[in-house]
C-alpha cells in the first residue's frame, strides 16, 4: 500500500431538516389544530483514530465527504429523522487542522481517541410550537439550519520512541533491521527508504519501544534538496533522536564529520524544538575499520565534531555494539518516562 502521510479535505455536515405546517383533520375532529412536526437534526461528522490503519490513501482520491441531511417533519406531530453521523477513520497519530483559520482541530495520537470536526444543522421547527391562546391555528414553521463545513488539513505524525537521522546510506535502515523485526529496504545506492519505516525493539520480557526511520537527509534539505523536509515530521513526537553517521565512507573525498554538521544544521532549519530533542550520536560501519585504528577514529571524530554528549560505535552490518545501544535507549526512555495525563478527556461538543 502507498504510504500517504497528508491530505486536505472537505467536510459538510447535514442540514437540518425542515419544519412543517399542518393541521389535524380527523373524523368528528376537521379542526384538530397544528400538528406538524420538527425537522430530524443533521448528522454529524467525527474523525476517530485507528490503530489499524497506517496511513491517509484514503483521503488522497477522495476529499469530499458529506454527513446524512436530516429528514422533514410530518404531520401527525411526527417528527423528521435525525440524518446519520458520518465517521472518518484515520492512523493514529493524525493531526486535523482547519485550513481556513490553521487552528488544529484535533490531535489523535491515542487509538480510539476522536472528535468532532463538524457539526450538522439543527432541524427546523413546526407549527406544533407556534400554537397559543391568541394564535389557535399557527401557519408558521422554520427551516432546518445548514451544517458546518470545513476545509481540512490532515498531516500523520508516527508514533515512536525513537527516531533516526542521517544522511542516505549511513546504515539507518540496516540498523532497524538489525535490532527489529522490520524489513525496510536496503541498498547500495542513496534514497532507498522513500517513506518511514516503524520497527518495535525487544530488550527483554515486557520492556521494548518503537523505533522510526525516515529517508536521509542531505545539506540543502531547506532548499528542497533530495527528499527535502517532507518526513521530518515524523520524529515529532519522539523522546530521542539517534543521528547515525558512517564512520567510514567509500569515498575517501566525504568528511563525515562535515556530513554530521549538515544534518545538525537542517535540523535546526526545520525546527528549533526538534533540534533541542535529545540527541545521541551513533558511528556507524566501525567493522569497515582496522580494529586498531576505530578507538583513534572514534576520539577524533568527536573532538572535531566537539560532541559532549552520549555516543555509540556500533555496526548495523554484523550487530557489533547494537545491543548495548539498545539496552541504553531502553534505561533512558524508563528513566524519561511521560507521566499519563490525569485530567478526563473532554467529550465532543455535541448539543
Amino acid at each position: 500500500m502507498k504510504f500517504i502521510d497528508e491530505a486536505t479535505i472537505k467536510v459538510y455536515a447535514g442540514d437540518g431538516g425542515n419544519g412543517v405546517a399542518t393541521f389535524r383533520r380527523e373524523k368528528y375532529e376537521p379542526m384538530g389544530g397544528p400538528s406538524g412536526g420538527d425537522g430530524g437534526r443533521g448528522g454529524s461528522i467525527h474523525v476517530i483514530a485507528d490503530r489499524n490503519i497506517n496511513t491517509l490513501v484514503d483521503y488522497r482520491y477522495t476529499r469530499s465527504f458529506r454527513a446524512q441531511r436530516g429528514e422533514n417533519g410530518g404531520s401527525s406531530d411526527c417528527y423528521g429523522a435525525k440524518g446519520e453521523d458520518l465517521v472518518l477513520r484515520v492512523p493514529v497519530g493524525t493531526v486535523v487542522t482547519d485550513k481556513g483559520t490553521g487552528r488544529v482541530v484535533a490531535d489523535l495520537a491515542g487509538d480510539g481517541q476522536q472528535a468532532l470536526v463538524a457539526k450538522g444543522g439543527n432541524g427546523g421547527l413546526g407549527n406544533i410550537h407556534f400554537k397559543s391562546s391568541i394564535n389557535r391555528s399557527p401557519r408558521q414553521c422554520t427551516k432546518g439550519e445548514p451544517g458546518e463545513e470545513f476545509e481540512l488539513y490532515l498531516e500523520l505524525k508516527v508514533l515512536a520512541d525513537v527516531g533516526l537521522l542521517g544522511m542516505p546510506n549511513a546504515g539507518k535502515s540496516t540498523f532497524i533491521r538489525s535490532v527489529s523485526a522490520a524489513k525496510p529496504k536496503v541498498a547500495d545506492y542513496p534514497f532507498t527508504t522513500l517513506h518511514p519505516n516503524l520497527g518495535v525493539v525487544r530488550v527483554d520480557t515486557n520492556r521494548s519501544f518503537v523505533i522510526a526511520d525516515i529517508p536521509g537527509l542531505i545539506e540543502g534539505a531547506a532548499e528542497g534538496a533530495g527528499l527535502g523536509h517532507q518526513f521530518l515530521r515524523h520524529l515529532a513526537r519522539t523522546r530521542l533522536l539517534l543521528h547515525i553517521v558512517d564512520i567510514a565512507p567509500f569515498d575517501e573525498s566525504v568528511d563525515p564529520v562535515q556530513e554530521a554538521r549538515a544534518i545538525v544544521e537542517e535540523l535546526k532549519k526545520y525546527d528549533e524544538g526538534l533540534y533541542n530533542k535529545p540527541r545521541w550520536l551513533v558511528l556507524n560501519k566501525v567493522d569497515m575499520l582496522p580494529e586498531g585504528e576505530r578507538d583513534a577514529k572514534r576520539v577524533a571524530f568527536l573532538r572535531e565534531f566537539g560532541w559532549d554528549a552520549p555516543s555509540f560505535c556500533i555496526s548495523a552490518l554484523s550487530g557489533e555494539g547494537c545491543k548495548a545501544l539498545t539496552y541504553a535507549i531502553m534505561d533512558y526512555l524508563d528513566a524519561n518516562r511521560i507521566e499519563p495525563d490525569t485530567e478526563q478527556p473532554q467529550e465532543p461538543n455535541v448539543e
